[in-house]
């Protein structure tokens, strides 16, 4: 196979992008990259295949870390008082199937989803982190996906998915669950409001029958540092809803647009079938953002989301958007290169989406979509793209480690280049010693890219924390010097392939 080597224009123009800060705004940040990382501890929760890990949660009183389980559909407890020794604690068995799982002053919540109905309502349940003892359960909506507390400890916040059943008969709404702690009071919010609207900017309804409010599915949430506001990732539908907790409504939902990948800094290998690695060309296509996690940090007074763009189709036995640029019947109009674009070794093994694309009804496809970013962004907490990294982590695999070019979970090169890429997953961010450093989880590629976004007109690349041992990180958690057993901040990557989860240090 052979290994292509290109000078790639990163740059951060994209398509319809409203940059609202300029890189005055930030001078002289994001110059600290002399910072490393030691991976100092780790252990392997579970005995069987994948599944056994999937997100965590650090409290720091206990030095407890809590591990989703679904596959023994318990919260895992492990003590790292040392976190180069890590300890087995006393696991908490659950009477639904854990999702997520966020700590606050000593309080361990946990999104739990119907354990025999996946599209009924599910609940969380509120413990002890001390005891374990079960304080409370709330009620929450359908497939409770995600759970944090806000900053201020008085709100659990939930994105409930509201997936539908497989053959597409069951199609339950998304929802939001608030559930404020000082008054005991839990509140669902729902999208019935924008049933018949019309969202602009790319947001995406295209469920066989369903409504707006059925075809939302929240993601993730992130919340404001002042715990007033929560933003929520709706990743199939590529957009963002906005959140006001003190009032608890739905202040707007937005699309997130769409990435031009025929740019210069968007060029991408789109084929898994052209015997090349990083076989970088510019084609007609666009990808939606498909954000997956969702972070908030404030930089110098202003808010951002930062967004890691994973990607998502909907395939399901009742119902599939998914196709390959080859199967497409493509407009003659807007693609006279139609042979050219659908054979293996260019677009032709690109999976794309039949549910957007036929622009003037007309039974042709006038426009060619893909899923992802195979990126991360940054956004104003209004939507609106700041910086998007282009095709920068897959470049940047390709100058570090060839063999891991689009590769799926330490796989051969190249074999994701025709899905998502690397498919970023999980994002973070950890203020230290007046840097902001954004932490990017790569589900298929594996480990952790590492980014001083201080400038977040221009971030800068520090290091990629990796050991093939620990396979498809699927969450990230940072421990700040404060809390952190020994001292330095940690980075808590949680793998759920390998079942691993994986202790670095920062030095």
């Amino acid at each position: 196979m052979k290994i292509l080597n290109k000078t790639i224009v990163l740059g951060i123009t994209l398509s319809g992008m409203l940059i609202s800060c300029q890189p005055d705004d930030f001078s002289g940040g994001g110059g600290n990259t002399d910072i490393s990382f030691t991976k100092i501890g780790g252990f392997i929760n579970g005995t069987g295949d994948e599944g056994f890990a999937e997100i965590s949660a650090f409290d720091p009183v206990t030095k407890k870390i809590f591990v989703v389980n679904p596959n023994e559909q318990e919260l895992s407890v492990w003590k790292i008082a040392d976190p180069s020794n890590p300890v087995t604690g006393v696991d908490i068995a659950l009477s639904g199937i854990p999702n997520s799982v966020s700590v606050y002053d000593g309080k361990v919540a946990v999104a739990l989803e119907n354990a025999s109905n996946k599209q009924a309502n599910g609940f969380v349940a509120l413990y002890d982190a001390d005891t374990q003892n079960l304080i409370n359960t709330y009620d929450a909506g359908a497939l409770p996906d995600m759970v944090t507390f806000s900053p201020n400890g008085k709100y659990i916040v939930v994105a409930n998915e509201g997936e539908p059943s497989d053959d597409y008969t069951n199609d339950p709404e998304g929802s939001i669950t608030i559930i404020d702690l000082d008054n005991n009071e839990t509140s669902l919010l729902g999208f019935t409001a924008y049933n018949g609207m019309q969202i602009e900017n790319d947001f995406r309804v295209f469920g066989p029958g369903a409504t707006v409010a059925q075809d939302i599915e929240p993601e993730y949430v992130a919340i404001s540092d002042d715990s007033k506001t929560a933003y929520v990732s709706l990743q199939e539908n590529n957009g963002l809803a906005i959140v006001d907790l003190r009032s608890k409504t739905i202040l707007d939902v937005v699309g997130l647009g769409t990435k031009d990948y025929s740019l210069a800094q968007n060029l991408i290998d789109a084929s898994d079938k052209d015997d090349m690695i990083g076989n970088y060309q510019s084609w007609p296509v666009y990808g939606f953002f498909h954000p997956d996690a969702i972070t908030y940090t404030k930089m110098r007074g202003t808010g951002f989301l930062i967004t890691a763009n994973e990607g998502d189709s909907r395939d399901y036995d009742g119902y599939s958007e998914e196709e390959r640029v080859k199967d497409l019947n493509l407009d003659a109009d807007q693609f006279p290169n139609a042979e050219f674009l659908q054979a293996d070794e260019n677009l032709g093994r690109l999976k794309t989406t039949t549910a957007n694309g036929d622009t003037d009804g007309d039974g042709d496809f006038d426009k060619i979509y893909c899923y992802g970013g195979r990126s991360f962004s940054i956004w104003s907490t209004s939507g609106q793209l700041i910086y998007d990294s282009g095709n920068g982590i897959s470049s940047k695999v390709l100058e570090l480690e060839p063999s891991l070019f689009n590769s799926n979970e330490e796989g051969e090169a190249d074999n994701r280049s025709d899905d998502k890429g690397a498919e970023p997953e999980a994002v973070t961010t950890l203020s230290y010693k007046g840097e902001t450093l954004l932490f990017v989880g790569l589900e298929r590629t594996g480990g952790v890219m590492v980014y001083n976004i201080s400038n977040p007109v221009n971030p800068i690349f520090i290091d990629w924390l990796r050991d093939s041992n620990d396979i498809s990180p699927e969450g990230l958690i940072v421990v700040k010097e404060d809390d952190s057993p020994t001292g330095k901040p940690l980075v808590i990557a949680t793998h759920e392939v390998s079942n691993s989860v994986a202790i670095y240090q920062i030095n």
